[in-house]
């Protein structure tokens, strides 16, 4: 594979986010990047594809900042751009937890464990996991015997955790996400509500697919990526299983589709033969909705 996928994220003040993101759209185009970054006054979060040499030297160019000197990397190989374009993105938060009081992760955060301390952790029989992730994310993978929050969104996540969740406070609370960056603040938010032991997995899934000691263990399914990919392994021994079901016939199924309907647009696991019959929807009134674009791209009717 010629190509590779870098995902990255630092928390660190950046003073003028709209001149920064000026500035690396330049570069990223200069390079011949592809992706989707964003940026904030906390710092940035990124995804990009690009070939072997393009990547090589972007993160060259990272490193080279003092501000982003020591951020870490996560890399993938791929066939081919991971994205059809570049978007980068000035947001209040790199990730859109939505505090009232928001809190700064490098001041208060959850105990950071690498994959083996993860994996040793997980086993212990008073540990609660936590998904930190949507739960469509959680339908198509997630390690065993891990809670799912029934969520669509991260920034619904701190309601429905003071809903569903806080018996746990005393209880050994492990955390984990795609790369990392969303448990970052999430653990700390969960320190701050008073949960008295949290860890988070650092660098998040794939790093912990890529472990060569753990190599994915106890990992159930394929974990979603927010790219053109749509889902990638974790588990890399004979333990691989498949845990998705179409949401419509209940067979075990990979595939994930958004909703047919664009006002709803939720994700959906679906198998082909389903999404044929169901022209892409959740229910009978997306299926029948005017702007249904399964069947805009079919031209079908919508009855």
């Amino acid at each position: 594979m010629d190509y590779q996928v870098l995902l990255y994220y630092k928390y660190v003040p950046i003073e003028d986010p709209e001149a920064f993101k000026e500035e690396h759209r330049a570069l990223c185009e200069e390079i011949g990047l592809m992706g989707r970054i964003l940026v904030a006054e906390e710092g940035m979060n990124g995804t990009v594809s690009g070939t072997i040499e393009q990547t090589e030297k972007y993160m060259q160019v990272m490193h080279e900042d003092s501000r982003f000197a020591d951020m870490p990397f996560k890399i993938e190989a791929s066939e081919g751009h991971a994205f059809k374009k570049l978007k980068i993105k000035v947001k209040p938060e790199i990730v859109n937890l939505s505090l009232e009081e928001d809190l700064n992760p490098n001041e208060k955060t959850g105990k950071h464990l690498s994959p083996k301390e993860f994996y040793e952790a997980m086993q212990d029989e008073d540990v609660v996991i936590l998904d930190a992730r949507n739960n469509y994310e959680y339908d198509l993978g997630h390690f065993k015997n891990a809670i799912r929050p029934d969520i669509e969104a991260f920034r619904d996540l701190p309601k429905w955790v003071r809903e569903n969740f806080s018996e746990y406070k005393d209880k050994k609370v492990l955390t984990y996400c795609t790369g990392g960056i969303r448990c970052e603040k999430f653990s700390g938010f969960l320190v701050e509500e008073g949960f008295k032991d949290v860890s988070q997995l650092e660098g998040g899934i794939i790093s912990y697919g890529y472990d060569p000691e753990v190599k994915g263990r106890l990992w159930d399914g394929k974990m979603y990526v927010f790219d053109e990919r749509i889902s990638v392994p974790v588990n890399r021994t004979e333990e691989a299983t498949v845990v998705g079901k179409c949401c419509h016939c209940g067979e075990a199924e990979e595939r994930i589709v958004k909703c047919g309907n664009p006002e709803c647009n939720v994700h959906l696991i679906m198998c082909e033969d389903c999404e044929h019959e169901h022209k892409r929807a959740c229910s009978t009134e997306c299926q029948e909705h005017p702007w249904n674009r399964y069947v805009k791209e079919h031209e079908q009717t919508t009855k």
